[in-house]
């Protein structure tokens, strides 16, 4: 019975670290990760010509939630742009929160 009670108690404590928010870190972590994203995103009035031209966004200053949610579009393939889906479909979770925390961050 102790066997029974144990092995309940590991299982709800690992479902309780699997639910845990993951919460980004806008200095040392995101910085070392914003090498893919300043390339279009921190260049005033920057278009891409592929697929189509397109006006780039300025994601600083955009809320992370906002961050986060397209990023996840971007990697399920409901938003289309194919480089942004490339990169979303690269970064973890943490990545996420971490470029969000940063770009949330700037003005």
């Amino acid at each position: 019975m102790k066997k029974l009670f144990a092995i309940l108690a590991m299982a709800s404590l690992s479902h309780a670290a699997v639910a845990a928010e993951v919460v980004g870190n806008a200095k040392d972590a995101a910085e070392k990760k914003i090498a893919m994203c300043i390339g279009c995103h921190a260049i005033p009035g920057y278009k891409s010509t592929f697929p189509e031209v397109y006006q780039v966004p300025m994601i600083g200053g955009q809320s992370a939630k906002y961050i986060e949610g397209a990023l996840r579009a971007y990697q399920k393939g409901e938003r289309k742009h194919p480089t942004m889906r490339g990169i979303a479909g690269s970064l973890s979770d943490q990545d996420m929160a971490d470029l969000a925390a940063y770009y949330s961050q700037q003005k």
